[in-house]
């Protein structure tokens, strides 16, 4: 397992179709494995494939809090209902951020990493992070629900606060 590195914008494999996985073989799996170790690694919630430069159909979700990360090949949303206003962010597009509309809940379905079918309901971060990877797959951005990309925030850095000349560190 490995950390990949991910895919920033305006690289155009971002603005591609990624395709559909025909068997989740060996191969699949090791990809699921690192885009896991990524995902994790870079703090994220959401990561579809072509963020590392591959175009096949697989995301993984890890969840904050949750232990086991969610995956799914070729996932789809199936339905989709109401309309709510969510700050969202993206790895690809790192140190900013904006108010766009996303789905109050979703319908989707996909594949697990076990080739099992899986059917789910979701609502609010988990919709949210389904709509958004989703979106990747098919070679959306986030930024591209603005209506002006003068709504694009750029993020606050974290502010270490500088210890004192005087306080020694042990």
């Amino acid at each position: 397992m490995a950390v990949l590195q991910i895919v920033e914008f305006p690289d155009p494999v971002l603005r591609r179709r990624a395709r559909p996985v025909r068997r989740v073989d060996r191969r699949t799996q090791r990809l699921v494995d690192d885009m896991v170790d990524t995902v994790r690694d870079a703090n994220g919630i959401g990561l579809a494939a072509n963020q590392v430069g591959v175009l096949r159909r697989i995301i993984v979700i890890q969840m904050p809090g949750g232990i086991e990360p969610r995956v799914y090949v070729n996932p789809r949303i199936v339905h989709r209902q109401g309309r709510r206003d969510v700050l969202e962010g993206c790895l690809s597009v790192p140190g900013y951020s904006a108010i766009i509309t996303r789905s109050v809940w979703v319908r989707a379905s996909g594949l697990d990493g076990n080739s099992r079918l899986v059917r789910l309901h979701a609502d609010g971060l988990l919709a949210q992070a389904l709509e958004h990877e989703i979106d990747h797959l098919n070679g959306i951005l986030y930024m591209d629900h603005l209506k002006s990309h003068q709504e694009l925030v750029r993020d606050e850095p974290e502010v270490e606060e500088e210890l004192p000349a005087e306080v020694a560190v042990a």
